[in-house]
């Protein structure tokens, strides 16, 4: 069973759940310990190809998989042979795999690679050396990692780390700073951004500029900022939106800020299936209100094959506000 992250998680200050958080404050000082400790005792394998790692230092939906997205795209522009590698989070194949999106499944695969799988060669491996050799002898000369900033078993060229850059409705990107399960944090902000080459902010097409107090975190890091954009205009008429991503709600704020007649939103557990009786709730409740069914494209993948002509998508990209200097840092990782 997967559960919704929980909100309360992101607020800065007078935070709902304070009680779950004082019960929870002991787990997380194992795990923040178990994570430390994991990533000090080991032992990166180099495999042969330069990595770039695009981590994340918090639980839950960053907007870090359109990032990995958008460098591809932009090695692939630059004519560099690059693959895309992912632990495949939610497919039931262990790896090393390459990525078929005509035979494969999310089921199989998980959703984001069968998403990126659409663009070019993608790869799942939960052993993260197994799948990066995979890929070279698939004829990659540069990976690009879909996660992986806590995993040490692999050797990096270049780790990055995708930051949510909204800050609004008293809502932060680490929350109070608690690591999980008290909090969104995978591990303490100083331990992760002292192994970061770089922070890239994300932002909302609609927020003007980043919170001055956040972008000060990251002094003395090279910070590049990007932008969550729609690459398409919502559907017209009246929707009815559902979203299971790690962050839902900001799926909703961003439809409602593109001009969609949103009549009612669903959110759902980040990478959760979606079964029969669910999909057929939805349809029906759409029904009564008069809409279209609407949801991410990462969901969508996710969808049985029938819904698919059922429901529509809206597609996002992350677009750099300095396109040159995002392309000069991955191309000098892989091209030193």
């Amino acid at each position: 069973m997967k559960l919704s992250t929980p909100r309360w998680w992101y607020v800065r200050e007078g935070a709902p759940g304070v009680v779950t958080r004082m019960v929870l404050t002991p787990l997380s000082w194992i795990w923040a310990a178990a994570t430390a400790s994991k990533i000090a005792n080991a032992t990166p394998v180099d495999p042969g190809v330069p990595v770039i790692c695009v981590g994340n230092l918090t639980v839950g939906g960053v907007g870090k998989t359109p990032v990995v997205r958008e460098l591809l795209r932009l090695l692939r522009e630059a004519g560099v042979e690059v693959h895309g590698l992912s632990r495949g989070y939610g497919g039931r194949e262990p790896g090393p795999l390459k990525v078929d999106p005509a035979r494969h499944t999310a089921a199989e695969v998980g959703d984001e690679p069968l998403m990126l799988g659409q663009d070019g060669p993608f790869w799942i491996s939960r052993d993260r050396p197994a799948g990066a050799a995979a890929a070279l002898a698939g004829g990659a000369r540069a990976v690009v990692m879909d996660d992986g900033h806590q995993n040490p078993s692999l050797a990096k060229a270049l780790s990055l780390v995708v930051v949510d850059g909204e800050t609004r409705n008293n809502e932060w990107p680490f929350g109070d700073g608690a690591v999980f399960p008290a909090g969104p944090m995978r591990e303490p902000l100083k331990a992760g951004l002292a192994r970061a080459d770089a922070v890239i902010l994300l932002l909302p097409a609609d927020l003007p500029e980043p919170d001055p107090a956040l972008v000060r975190l990251f002094a003395g890091k090279p910070l590049l900022i990007a932008r969550l954009e729609p690459a398409a205009p919502p559907p017209s008429g009246p929707q009815l939106a559902f979203a299971g991503i790690g962050k839902p709600w900001k799926v909703e704020r961003s439809l409602i800020a593109a001009g969609c007649d949103l009549k009612d939103f669903a959110p759902f557990p980040d990478h959760g299936a979606y079964d029969e009786g669910t999909l057929r709730f939805l349809e029906a409740r759409a029904h009564d209100l008069g809409a279209g069914l609407l949801t991410t494209e990462k969901d969508w993948v996710r969808l049985p094959p029938a819904w698919r002509a059922k429901v529509a998508y809206w597609p996002v990209r992350a677009r750099f506000e300095d396109e040159a200097a995002a392309r000069e840092l991955v191309l000098k990782a892989v091209r030193p």
